[in-house]
């Protein structure tokens, strides 16, 4: 099969590999019909995250048909159109009972704190991800979804992380009505942040970031205020400003470890690696909230330390909370949102490429060139699938 091959950072390419194969008798194997570059994925690009290892293939949002299943899987047949979750997690520990599916204690064995994941580094299980033409798909039997015939298939591979992960990035800011909610990062993340902040009553969303293509977009769609941090000289004090020197009621962090906006922060953390990525945005939410107030993170950082306020933190009374997006948990309501016409996550899709041209897709996306916010990647039996489809309807 063809499938996205990492060959150190910023080096990635299409390549052939072996299809998976039923390993266990509750595996499904998956023919990817549509799967993404999520900016979770520039963390390994660019080198920032442990123990990504050549070879791997990324990717963790993608969704597809069944084409085979173990003589266990019960909830899933062959044809099945599913979108997948990108935590793996098996159903019947006590983090999945308590629906915390991106902490399950069963699925990573490299790691105590996260549990597993498609498509990311060693620390998060090893498991190959969708930027291929087929996917090895463990307990299948808890994790996937069958797509509802009405929902569009550009929605459902944003419902496998992106769109949960906004969702619930304002959900962990435990927003009340009226609420002042500032949002760093104007990437697919930050973008469903914003809009899903106004969904849970917020009376004011402002997004930050630096490129002014990303703020004019997220403006736009989510009907927000915007500030280009190049533009600011003190974040937490421009921040107290627009808000009667108050400070927001909560912070979100979108961006993690590759945070530009400082150069001691880009040095030790993103250049030297001296600690797990740069922290710049974690300082911004700390000192730019009010006292009392709430940091939600979903931004990803390496797992060794940071160098973060705690004193603020304490000092402040503050409330933070981060995690892995809960995928599964939240799908039920994000589905009714789509239905009832509160959010449509495909209008971020802005580039459609083949999957053979996965280092130029890259290349793009990390670089922010051509106006790029999200990239659906079309792997080529996904092509010919529709291909047969279109010549069965004439």
């Amino acid at each position: 099969m063809l499938a996205m091959n990492y060959r150190g950072p910023y080096r990635v390419r299409a390549d052939h590999k072996p299809d998976p194969v039923i390993e266990h008798p509750g595996d499904a194997i998956v023919r990817v019909t549509r799967t993404c570059i999520c900016g979770s994925d520039l963390h390994l690009y660019h080198g920032m995250v442990p123990d990504t290892r050549v070879g791997h293939t990324f990717g963790h949002e993608f969704i597809g048909v069944v084409e085979d299943v173990g003589s266990d899987v019960r909830t899933l047949k062959v044809g099945d159109r599913v979108m997948v979750p990108f935590n793996l997690f098996c159903g019947s520990c006590f983090y999945c009972q308590h629906e915390l599916y991106g902490n399950c204690h069963n699925t990573n064995p490299e790691a105590t704190a996260v549990g597993a994941i498609y498509g990311y580094s060693h620390t998060a299980g090893g498991y190959d991800g969708g930027q291929a033409e087929y996917v090895r798909v463990p307990m299948a039997d808890v994790g996937p979804m069958l797509i509802p015939d009405d929902i569009h298939d550009d929605d459902a591979v944003l419902l496998t992380d992106v769109t949960p992960t906004g969702y619930q990035a304002a959900e962990m800011g435990d927003i009340s009505e009226g609420d002042t909610v500032v949002i760093f990062g104007a990437g697919p993340i930050g973008i469903l942040a914003a809009k899903s902040a106004w969904l849970m009553g917020a009376g004011r969303v402002i997004v930050v970031d630096e490129v002014e293509y990303r703020l004019e977009f997220v403006k736009r769609w989510a009907q927000c205020e915007v500030v280009n941090f190049r533009e600011v000289e003190d974040m937490a004090e421009h921040i107290k400003k627009m808000t009667d020197w108050m400070g927001a009621d909560v912070c979100i962090d979108c961006v993690g470890g590759d945070a530009a906006g400082s150069i001691a922060q880009t040095l030790t953390g993103r250049l030297m690696k001296a600690q797990a990525g740069s922290s710049t945005v974690l300082h911004w939410c700390i000192n730019s909230v009010r006292k009392g107030g709430n940091v939600s993170i979903v931004g990803v950082y390496g797992p060794t330390f940071n160098m973060v306020p705690m004193g603020n933190v304490l000092n402040k009374g503050l409330t933070i909370r981060a995690n892995q997006a809960s995928v599964k948990r939240h799908l039920p309501r994000l589905i009714e949102h789509i239905r009832e016409g509160r959010l449509s996550p495909k209008d971020i899709i802005t580039h459609r490429v083949p999957l053979e041209e996965i280092a130029d897709a890259y290349h793009i996306f990390s670089s922010k060139l051509d106006n790029c916010i999200k990239t659906v990647l079309i792997p080529p039996r996904a092509h010919e699938v529709r291909a047969v489809q279109a010549s069965a309807m004439q």
